[in-house]
């Protein structure tokens, strides 16, 4: 996976993969125009549309109705260091399933990408390029 962000002016930036873009900006009351979710929120969209992905698949390999599947996803902030400390997911299936096909979702949406890299986070190593800086600002 690849993902390349280059800076739109003021606090907006753009996200590229795939020949697909998402903006992401700040709120006007945080010095931004409001063009995008902020980092945050993109997190947050990242996290509820895994696992609304899995609960999706996990209905449809049943040959159940995905239909109607809905996620929301809401969290509160940590300090010291500041981030996310507490994610709420909440997942609505199609009325009508059993009770066993309602914890495979649970059991599904447990195998998300994202939640688990949450929970097991991966290395991050940091490089700032001074060169590819400079030769762009010439």
């Amino acid at each position: 996976m690849n993902m390349e962000i280059e800076y739109e002016g003021g606090s907006k930036f753009t996200a590229k993969t795939r020949g697909h873009s998402v903006v992401s900006d700040q709120p006007a009351d945080n010095g931004g125009a409001d063009s995008g979710m902020t980092p945050p929120e993109l997190l947050l969209a990242a996290l509820g549309t895994c696992a609304a992905y899995y609960a999706a698949q996990y209905l449809k390999a049943r040959n159940l109705p995905a239909a109607g599947v809905k996620v929301s996803v809401s969290a509160e902030k940590a300090a010291q260091p500041t981030r996310i400390g507490y994610f709420h997911v909440n997942v609505s299936v199609p009325s009508g399933l059993d009770r066993r096909h309602v914890s495979g979702v649970e059991r599904a949406v447990h195998a998300c990408l994202i939640h688990n890299t949450l929970l097991q986070p991966a290395t991050i190593e940091i490089a700032v390029d001074r060169e590819a800086v400079a030769s762009s600002a010439a």
